[in-house]
């Protein structure tokens, strides 16, 4: 797709963004699209790790493996 694009052509395109964004807003374009990517790669990266899960709180007489209805007394059922 990008194959035939040369050295002139970049040229081009260069001077088209200075003509819409203007050579003083240049920089801060290009400092706001580095912290984009610096946040992009952080977020991405701790997306990879293990979530940590909080523990489920269960009521007193319950065990987690073996809570039915029939175990739950009626003035704790909702």
């Amino acid at each position: 797709m990008f194959a035939n694009i040369t050295g002139f052509h970049l040229l081009i395109v260069l001077g088209v963004v200075v003509l819409l964004f203007g050579a003083a807003k240049l920089p801060l374009l290009a400092k706001n699209l580095g912290q984009s990517a610096k946040i992009l790669k952080s977020e991405i990266g701790s997306m990879h790790e293990e979530p940590t899960a909080a523990p489920v709180a269960v009521p007193e007489g319950l065990s987690r493996s073996n809570a039915t209805a029939a175990e739950v007394p009626p003035s704790e059922r909702r």
